[in-house]
């Protein structure tokens, strides 16, 4: 997903020359120093200055740019916890903070780099919208909507690296604030999202085996939640 992210955000930057990039103490490679190398001017380090990051994004947003937040998912949302809030949601701006490696992808580094609670706190966030796609493509999507369309802040959470991609033949098409049918049966309905679709599938997969129809749906949106299609989902899977 890293890589995908950094793909097709810099597809965007080319086109706009209003997506910058901010990272915090994040070493860019592939597509992302592609971009540092062809708009230095666009692109910032801010180093271990997390709360800087989020402010310097804000005031982006407030010249008209379209600025992205990147690194860690935990030094993303937590450690910079009061600028979102303050700068960033309360004032409503149109900045994605991205979220990489969310939660226990850093597990080896210890409790400090765990990303457990991050889409709680976003959620409880005014005006702030969450998007977790479950597979690079939906990555590329939940991008070209947040460098686009989104007129507010977005967190965008997350995997890191290997990630199969799942989503080549759903039925439905990627649409912000919808849930998104996989596959579609009459038995059960699984709702999942993020990178632990990999692991729905293996159970849809077996309840098939056992002769159970089954679908496998992509909550991708997660505020706003689409509550009417979950409900629908759950009477008429």
């Amino acid at each position: 997903m890293r890589n995908t992210f950094s793909e097709a955000l810099y597809t965007h930057a080319k086109a706009d020359p209003r997506i910058m990039i901010v990272v915090a103490d994040i070493s860019p490679a592939g597509s992302m120093n592609k971009f540092r190398e062809e708009y230095p001017e666009r692109f910032i380090n801010v180093g271990v200055a997390e709360q800087s990051m989020i402010g310097i994004c804000a005031g982006l947003a407030l010249r008209g740019q379209r600025p992205f937040a990147y690194t860690i998912a935990n030094f993303t949302l937590y450690r910079p916890f009061e600028m979102v809030r303050v700068d960033l949601c309360y004032q409503n701006l149109p900045v994605t903070v991205v979220g990489m490696g969310s939660g226990v992808v850093y597990s080896t580094l210890g409790g400090t780099h765990h990303t457990m609670e991050d889409v709680a706190i976003a959620s409880a966030l005014p005006n702030m919208q969450i998007l977790c796609p479950c597979d690079p493509l939906e990555v590329i999507d939940a991008v070209r909507f947040c460098a686009v369309e989104s007129r507010g802040p977005v967190y965008l959470k997350l995997g890191k690296a290997g990630e199969p991609r799942v989503t080549e033949h759903a039925i439905e098409p990627f649409r912000f604030g919808k849930i998104r049918y996989l596959q579609r049966g009459s038995d059960l309905c699984i709702l999942t999202y993020g990178a632990i679709i990999s692991k729905a599938l293996e159970v849809a997969a077996a309840a098939r085996e056992k002769g159970q129809s089954v679908s496998v749906v992509s909550a991708h949106t997660l505020k706003p939640l689409d509550r009417e299609g979950i409900r629908r989902g759950a009477q008429d899977p």
